[in-house]
């Protein structure tokens, strides 16, 4: 570990100049004595380090030095890929390696070159998470990463909205949605499951999780384990799940914010042959919103209304406005929207305020009635 670090702070002397002790410690995530430390080491290597005394003193390298051990490890050339990615890097425990792998090519390509990739770093960055949300606790995110990588079963105990569950996984990848980590695994049926997937299939199916809890794909945002698409097979149907538990070989998708327990097992799985992981993340994402979304309501909105559906509704938002027709003699104009179950409809809508009325169907509209009494009585006039 000291020989990763002592050759990092060669590089970052290397390829930024002369730096102080505190931005070195800083860099490199340790103390200013760990620095003088490792300065007296690469000195007693040979290594050519001056150091400059006063205000805008600092240590830097012989003019005129350069190293030439900038090779890349398998893990740091794994890490390049999640490059612009740096939240998400930490979290999966690969932040030091990321930085040693950046200095290292940086320290191979030709000056004008790494003097660009710099400029590029400081004048872009990717925030992944969603506005207006902390992050959620992934402690065990890079045992995850672990099991991914050596393709090994995890066991692991997660929380779901009604109650507790234990799997055996096959873990097949990570995803990250919105600023919120997803196993994507395949399933081995174990002791303790039965009739646990038909409680996820009917989460899914009937938008049954309390509102802002949903995933935007993959499953229900509880860790429900909803249906991911099979590998092998067509997939089986959240909404009629088999009976007797989760069927082995299935694909389904984990939030790994509600693992309470993981561990490593022994045993060694073989991927799946074409497994591809983006295509059944899209998959299961458009399979997700045709469950989630299956009724359609008729609203007419008044133009603020009208340009606040995409905020409201994201992507059935957008198409019903641009599907909408011409806007009536009030200057209102009607759409049809792909709303979820009853409740969770009547939950959205209501955001819309009085820049919405639902005409139809009748169900919904006489629901939107009964929540906007009870909201009246909420708030009596004058009180």
């Amino acid at each position: 570990m000291r020989a990763d670090r002592l050759l990092s702070l060669l590089l970052l002397l290397q390829n930024r100049g002369r730096m102080t002790a505190p931005e070195l410690a800083t860099e490199l995530d340790v103390s200013v004595r760990t620095v003088y430390r490792d300065i007296e080491a690469l000195s007693g290597s040979g290594v050519p380090v001056h150091a400059d005394r006063g205000p805008a003193g600092g240590f830097r390298l012989m003019a005129g030095y350069r190293t030439r051990l900038t090779g890349l490890t398998g893990s740091e050339a794994d890490s390049l890929f999640l490059s612009g990615l740096p939240g998400p890097v930490r979290e999966l425990g690969l932040g030091a390696v990321l930085a040693t792998a950046q200095l290292k090519v940086r320290a191979a390509l030709p000056a004008p070159l790494a003097e660009h990739s710099r400029l590029v770093q400081d004048r872009f960055h990717l925030d992944a998470p969603a506005w207006f949300r902390d992050p959620d606790p992934v402690p065990f995110l890079p045992m995850v990463a672990r099991a991914v990588w050596e393709q090994r079963v995890l066991r692991v105990r997660y929380r779901r909205w009604r109650g507790e569950a234990r799997r055996a996984l096959r873990p097949l990848g990570i995803v990250l949605k919105g600023g919120i980590w997803y196993a994507v695994a395949v399933t081995a049926a174990s002791d303790g499951e039965r009739g646990d997937a038909a409680t996820a299939g009917t989460e899914a199916a009937t938008g049954a999780e309390p509102a802002g809890s949903r995933s935007p794909a993959g499953g229900t945002a509880d860790g429900g384990g909803t249906p991911a698409g099979d590998v092998r097979t067509a997939p089986t149907r959240p909404d009629s799940p088999p009976r007797g538990g989760t069927p082995a070989g299935e694909v389904r998708t984990y939030r790994i914010s509600r693992l309470l327990e993981a561990a490593l097992g022994d045993e060694v799985f073989e991927r799946p042959a074409g497994f591809d992981l983006a295509a059944v993340w899209e998959a299961s994402a458009r399979r997700l919103e045709e469950l989630l979304r299956r009724e359609t309501a008729r609203v007419r909105l008044s133009p603020a209304g009208l340009r606040l559906l995409p905020a409201k509704f994201g992507a059935p938002g957008e198409r019903a406005r641009e599907q909408a027709g011409p806007p009536d003699a009030d200057g209102w104009t009607e759409v049809e929207l792909a709303v979820e179950s009853q409740p969770v409809a009547v939950s959205d809508l209501l955001g819309l305020g009085a820049e919405a009325e639902v005409v139809g169907p009748p169900a919904l509209r006489a629901a939107m009635v009964d929540a906007v009494q009870a909201l009246a009585a909420r708030y009596p006039s004058g009180a």
